[in-house]
C-alpha cells in the first residue's frame, strides 16, 4: 500500500473541521479535535492561511475557511463546458443587440475572455479570446467583484488604475457599485476603461447558484446610451434585458434553474 503525507492528511482534516460547522474555531479547540500539539497546530493552520484556505478573524483571532476555496470549488465546471452551454445563447444577444459579446472568468487578478461573439456587421473586428480585462472598471469584472468573494477581494486589495477621467478608483466608490450590482443584478461600464465605449453584463451561476463567470455586450457609447450627448449616460434598457435574459438562459443550462 502507498505510503501517505502526514502533513496533508492533517492539512485536510482541519480544512473537514472547518467546514464542519458555521462557528469559528480557535487555535486550541482545532488542536484538541485534531489531536495535535498546539504548536503543530499552528505550524498548520499559518500555512493554510498563508495560501488563502483559511482565513483568521482578526476580532476574536478564531480561523474559518478561506475564500480561495471557492475557487477551488468552482473548478469541477471546466472553462470548455461554460462556453460549450454559452454559445448559442450569445449568438443570440450578438443577433439581438447588434454588439460584440464577451463571455469572462475570473483568472488571477483580472477577467479573461473565454469566448467572443463578433459584432454582427461588415466592420474589422479583432478576436479577443484569451485577453485579460481589469476588474474594478469593466462590466465583466465588476459583475464578477460583485458576486464571486475571491474576485472582490483581487479587485478590493489590489491597484485600480484609472484607464479614463470616468474610472473610480477610490475603494468606497468601487463598494458602493458593487452594492448597486447586486441590487439590480447588472453592472454598466460607461467610458470606464476604454474611452467611446459602454459595457452591460450580468453574472452566470451554476446548479449551486455560485457565480461561475459573466456575459457582457460592449459597443459605441451612441449605441449602447440613451444620450451620448449628456452628461449622464443611461445604458439602454433593452439592451440591459436582453443581456440578463442571456445569462439567466445560460445559468438553466448550467442547471441554476429559475431565478
Amino acid at each position: 500500500m502507498a505510503r501517505t503525507i502526514q502533513s496533508l492528511e492533517r492539512a485536510a482534516a482541519a480544512l473537514r473541521l472547518l467546514a464542519g460547522g458555521e462557528r469559528r474555531l480557535g487555535l486550541s479547540e482545532i488542536a484538541s479535535t485534531l489531536g495535535l500539539a498546539k504548536g503543530t497546530t499552528h505550524g498548520l493552520i499559518r500555512t493554510l492561511q498563508q495560501e488563502g484556505f483559511v482565513e483568521q478573524d482578526e476580532a476574536t483571532g478564531k480561523y474559518t475557511l478561506g475564500a480561495e476555496l471557492l475557487r477551488l470549488g468552482n473548478s469541477y465546471l471546466d472553462v470548455h463546458e461554460l462556453r460549450a452551454r454559452a454559445l448559442v445563447w450569445t449568438d443570440d444577444l450578438a443577433r439581438s443587440s447588434g454588439e460584440s459579446v464577451y463571455l469572462g472568468v475570473l483568472h488571477q487578478q483580472g477577467v479573461l475572455i473565454v469566448h467572443h461573439v463578433f459584432r454582427p456587421d461588415d466592420s474589422r473586428q479583432v478576436l479577443e479570446v484569451g485577453a485579460m480585462q481589469p476588474l474594478h472598471s469593466t462590466a465583466l469584472g465588476k459583475v464578477l467583484s460583485a458576486y464571486d468573494p475571491v474576485a472582490h477581494s483581487e479587485a478590493a486589495d489590489g491597484r485600480r488604475e484609472a484607464f479614463t477621467e470616468a474610472t473610480r478608483t477610490g475603494l468606497g466608490e468601487f463598494e458602493k457599485l458593487l452594492d448597486l450590482t447586486r441590487a439590480r443584478g447588472w453592472s454598466a461600464d460607461v467610458e470606464e476603461t476604454w474611452e467611446g465605449l459602454a459595457s452591460i453584463a450580468a453574472p452566470i451561476h451554476d446548479r449551486r447558484r455560485m457565480p461561475v463567470g459573466a456575459v457582457g455586450i460592449t459597443g459605441a457609447v451612441e449605441r449602447v446610451c440613451e444620450d451620448a450627448e449628456g452628461e449622464v449616460h443611461a445604458v439602454r434598457a433593452r439592451l440591459v434585458a436582453a443581456v440578463r435574459d442571456c445569462a439567466r438562459a445560460v445559468s438553466r443550462d448550467l442547471g441554476a434553474g429559475r431565478f
